[in-house]
């Protein structure tokens, strides 16, 4: 079985971005980027199925600007045999890049599907489930554990009120959750070693795929900044501010 993992080339989770001047959007420029980190456990995922004996390819596809090469990198370093750059320099959102996949999956026919929940930068956890939707197939998100068996998989989900384990059939997208593993160190001989292996290029266009906007950012604004704490005398000086001042109470 083929499993075809997602990957997304975010800014490292240790920067601190800050908002453009103008307000128009982050400024990025010179930042460390890397691997969005629940990406990163999709591909460990995918490599321990390989490693099993459950899988015999993984395939890790990106789609964004041509530094995400880096990013497929990082991924065939850990363990994916191939991979796959969808290249384009155009603002994607979540619609745009399941539909991207969607091309991709039936030009690969995989078994499988493993994406990260979401990504770091904006936070949607839209793609896989509009993947799944696009595609018909059945669909596991937030998984903390997974077992293939025959046809089906078993996943464990976190949801609100505990975990939740569900049986699907392949083949089926598969969102991963912070539990499910801790990735691999990538050891420097593993990243010689990626450097050999393919790594194929195309573009939307070659897919099919119109990848314009739907949705367009007006402004983006800090926080307020928070103010100073006070001490106060006395509890009942506290229970007077909190319903006069903060009114929570």
């Amino acid at each position: 079985m083929k499993v075809l993992v997602a990957v997304k080339r975010v800014v490292d989770y240790n920067v601190k971005v800050r908002v453009k001047s103008d307000g128009t959007g982050m400024d990025i420029a010179g930042v460390k980027m890397s691997m969005n980190p629940f990406d990163e456990i999709a591909v460990e995922e995918a490599v321990r199925l390989k490693e099993k004996g459950l899988a015999t390819e993984v395939v890790a596809v990106s789609c964004g600007v041509a530094a995400c090469g880096e990013t497929l990198r990082t991924a065939m370093a850990i363990g994916a045999d191939r991979g796959l750059l969808v290249e384009t320099d155009a603002e994607l959102q979540p619609l745009a890049v399941a539909k991207l996949l969607k091309a991709i999956v039936e030009r690969e026919q995989p078994g499988l599907v493993i994406l990260g929940k979401q990504a770091i930068d904006d936070d949607a956890n839209q793609t896989g489930q509009m993947l799944a939707a696009l595609l018909g197939w059945p669909q596991a998100t937030f998984a903390s554990k997974l077992e293939l068996d025959g046809e089906g998989a078993r996943v464990t989900r976190e949801v609100d009120g505990g975990l939740e384990t569900i049986g699907i059939n392949l083949p089926a997208v598969v969102t991963t959750d912070l539990r499910l593993n801790e990735p691999r160190y990538v050891t420097l001989p593993n990243i010689m070693k990626a450097k050999k292996k393919s790594l194929d290029t195309l573009k939307p266009g070659d897919l099919g795929v119109d990848v314009a906007p739907r949705l367009q950012t007006l402004k983006i604004s800090e926080p307020p900044r928070r103010g100073a704490g006070v001490k106060v005398p006395d509890v009942a000086t506290l229970v007077s501010r909190l319903k006069t001042e903060a009114k929570v109470i």
